[in-house]
Parts: C-alpha cells; sequence; structure tokens
C-alpha cells in the first residue's frame, strides 16, 4: 500500500494486456459494500480503442495533456439503484472498488492515478448511462516513464516531490476529538 501513489508520467510505448485488465476488475469487483449491493461499474478503454478515445475526450484539457500516454483509461460509475431500491453508500462503495483496483495495479507492476477532472455529462453522452449511473471518476493505468515526458516544469516538480502524509497523531483520536490514539 506504501507503494501506490499517483504519478502522471506513463510510459506512452508500453501496454496492459488483457489478463491485467482482468485483474484490476477483478480485484474492484471483489471489493466491500454495503449489503452486498456492489454499486461500482467501470467503463473500460484500452489505448487504440474508440473507448479510449471517448474517455479521452471526456478529461479536461490538464488531465488529457499526460493522460493520453496511458495504457489504460477507465470511469468509475457508481450505481445508484437495484431491484430493491436506492443502494446506500454507493460512492464508498465504488471508493473501496476503485482503491481494490489501484493497488491491484501496484501488485502488477503499473501505475495509476485517479482523476475528478473530466465531465460526467460528456460520459453518460459518449456511453449512454442511464439515469441511476453516476459517473464519479476517471482512472489511467500504465507503465511508468521519466517524469521528463510531461511538458509542464511543475508537473515534473510534482512528480519528483517526495510523497507526504498526516503523522498518525494528526489522524487517529480517541476519546476526544484532537487527542491521538497514538503518538507520531
Amino acid at each position: 500500500m506504501a507503494e501506490r501513489w499517483s504519478p502522471r508520467a506513463f510510459d506512452e510505448s508500453a501496454a496492459v494486456s488483457p489478463e491485467q485488465v482482468r485483474a484490476l476488475l477483478e480485484a474492484a469487483r471483489w471489493a466491500p459494500s454495503f449489503g452486498n449491493t456492489q454499486p461500482a461499474r467501470y467503463l473500460v478503454g484500452v489505448r487504440g480503442t474508440p473507448a479510449f478515445d471517448a474517455i479521452l475526450a471526456t478529461l479536461n484539457s490538464g488531465n488529457r495533456a499526460w493522460a493520453h500516454r496511458a495504457s489504460l483509461l477507465m470511469i468509475g460509475v457508481m450505481v445508484t439503484t437495484n431491484e430493491k431500491g436506492d443502494v446506500p453508500y454507493a460512492e464508498y462503495g465504488l471508493g473501496l472498488a476503485s482503491e481494490n483496483l489501484v493497488l491491484q495495479a501496484v501488485e502488477l507492476g503499473l501505475i495509476a492515478h485517479q482523476m475528478a477532472g473530466f465531465s460526467p455529462d460528456a460520459v453518460r453522452a459518449a456511453f449512454s448511462l442511464p439515469d441511476d449511473a453516476v459517473p464519479k471518476v476517471a482512472i489511467a493505468v500504465g507503465s511508468p516513464a521519466p517524469a521528463d515526458v510531461l511538458a509542464e516544469d511543475w508537473r515534473i516538480e510534482r512528480e519528483k516531490a517526495d510523497r507526504v502524509r498526516l503523522p498518525l497523531a494528526e489522524f487517529a483520536f480517541t476519546d476526544q476529538w484532537g487527542k491521538p490514539a497514538f503518538g507520531s
């Protein structure tokens, strides 16, 4: 888990195999969900396919500037209703499934970057989504490349920056808010 991060420098000559794509989706499929409602769905576009181009077109310009090098683009969609009615915690279920997916990418020696910078309306139109299917996240997957494939200096700096996380003392509390459950 500590190896997971969100790089933008993808090797545009690399490919993901159908077996790797299947492994990513199987990892997502086996994620927990509230009441086993399984609200996560994925739109899958392998580079060189119309689905990839359609997903790429829904990304904002900043994300398109680097995501076009990814081997695989996906859109995580949450289904908000099923045969029993509204699906509670659908967004949480999609989040759990997507985390499984990106952790599986790390296990396979791939990198993954999750994005909010895309147009849900464009996804709806391009893929004819029903009303109860809500696009929530775009995910780029592929193989790493040197940071200098990125055009903007700030992106290169960001790519090389140390990963920083809150210390545990600021993350987990006990007895009352702000009282650390553990020391640093």
